[in-house]
This record gives C-alpha cells, structure tokens and sequence, in this order.
C-alpha cells in the first residue's frame, strides 16, 4: 500500500509518499532526494526502491523538498534541507507510530544532505544512513579527479590517438586547459587548518561523531564518486573516516552515478537490504 502524505515545513506544505509496510517494525527508511528532481528519482530508482523495501517489511517514506515537485516554496540548496528532513521524519512518526528509529538514504548531495542534517540535529532517532556517492565538489577536488582519472583515461584511448594525429585536438587548448587544472591543485593543497571548507568540513565532523552504523555505495564509472575517493583520502579531516568500524563500504565496478540500468538498481536495493538486516536491529513482525 502507498499513500499521500502532506505536511508543514516552515509554512510550506510539503508532499511525501509512503510505502506501508506489514508488520510493526520499528526502524523506517527515509529516502531523500538529490539534485534538481523530485520523489521518484532517476530512472524510477526511489519509487522502486521504496516499494522493494516496504515488501521486505520496512515502511518507506520518499518526498519533495521546499519548492520541489508538488511541493511548494522557494528550492533550498542541500546545504539548507535539514528543516524539510525534520519536517519530513515527523511526519514519517506520525504516519506510522510503531517507527522510532530512521535510516536515511541518499544519493549525491541528498547524501552529503543526510550528514548535514545530522550535524545540524543530531536527531537520536537516526539509526543509520545510507550514503551513495556523496557530493564533496570543491575547486581543488574537481581539479585533482579531471587530471588523475579524465586526462590518464584520454591517454590511453586509441580514438584520441587517431583523433590527434588527423589534427582533429586543439594541442594548444588542451595544454592551456590541463595547466589551469595543475595550479588550481597546487594552490588549493594548503594545510586543512588555513582554510574553510565549509560543508565538506560539517560532513566529516558529522560522520567522525555519529556512531550508528553507515554504508557507502560508490559507483565505478562516476566522477562524484572518484572525486569523493580522492577528497576523502587527501583531506586532513576526512583521514580514516570511511575506513571506521562502523562505516561499511560497496562498489559497484560499472555503475555510473544514478545506477542507471535495472541491474545496477537492483543490486543497489540487495544491498540496502542486506545491510539493514544486518546492520540496524530491525523488528519487522
């Protein structure tokens, strides 16, 4: 069974969908949307995996943001959801009284979304989270990501060697790009203490103190994700943060960023699943 939910959130109404579940668990998953879209997501993905969940015994609940789908206000940034999370979790409780605890899922900035509001709220009610490439973008990130994976990958592909020996590059153009990338590097690789990183600082600080269990799902074919990989691994604050006991990882060699095949999805909602059961105490009757 699905359902309508509207609710209120900083005097806009908000509108949800909720995947009713049989039985009375007391653990609830709340999907969160990212980017410029609404509740159903790329390619059907947060329809589809609410009702995969709801039919393993997990209620699921996905909505618009303010100003998103049929929901109405101003579009905040995802720097600025933690009000329509809140809103949104209360709303879940209310709608299904048995649930206490909430994991929330994300993919893209609704993951970078999901941490933020947990370093906002630090709402005892999350008892986990689901974090699919997260969205870290900062100058030097973007930069370091293009020259390490974009311009190797270029190098090693026979349709740009053929492509350059028929005049068919701009030499000139190309170095000017590949030189403007290599000095946003540099410049940006000072001590993490003498500058602001802003909400790349918030996440870190929010998955270095929440203690419940968190999985990350990272895509092989997709920038975000090795641009994530690279941030995390050279950043001062994120050092050890996705290696915690408590931080359980998965790749998915071929998936691009919003898992765009039926098999990728499905492999996404296995592995939700699997970790739910086995990660978060899940009273499901």
């Amino acid at each position: 069974m699905e359902r309508a939910l509207t609710f209120k959130c900083r005097g806009e109404q908000l509108v949800g969908v909720l995947s009713e579940a049989a039985g009375t668990s007391s653990v609830g998953v709340l999907v969160l949307v990212g980017g410029p879209q609404y509740r159903v997501g790329s390619h059907r993905q947060f329809l589809l995996l609410a009702r995969r969940l709801a039919e393993a015994g997990l209620p699921t609940m996905r909505f618009d943001y303010r100003g998103m789908g049929d929901s109405t206000g101003a579009v905040p940034s995802f720097e600025e959801t933690a009000p329509d999370i809140e809103a949104a979790i209360g709303a879940f409780k209310s709608a299904c009284p048995n649930v206490g605890r909430v994991v929330l899922w994300g993919l893209c900035d609704a993951a970078s979304a999901a941490l933020l509001y947990w370093r906002t709220a630090r709402d005892p009610s999350i008892a986990g989270m689901i974090l699919l490439n997260p969205w870290i973008r900062s100058a030097q990130s973007i930069a370091t990501t293009h020259v390490k994976h974009y311009y190797v990958q270029r190098l090693l592909d026979r349709q740009f060697w053929a492509k350059l020996a028929s005049g068919g590059v701009n030499v000139t153009s190309a170095l000017r790009e590949l030189i403007a990338k290599l000095f946003t590097m540099s410049r940006h690789q000072q001590p993490a203490g003498e500058r602001d990183l802003g909400f790349q600082d918030r996440m870190a600080a929010a998955l270095a103190e929440f203690g419940g269990p968190v999985l990350l799902i990272l895509s092989g074919r997709d920038y975000t994700a090795k641009e994530f990989l690279e941030y995390a691994g050279a950043n001062r604050q994120w050092k050890g943060l996705i290696t915690r006991d408590n931080v359980a990882r998965a790749d998915l060699a071929k998936a691009d960023h919003t898992f765009s095949t039926s098999a990728w999805r499905r492999e996404v909602e296995a592995l939700t699943l699997d970790w739910l059961n086995r990660s978060v105490c899940i009273d499901a009757k």
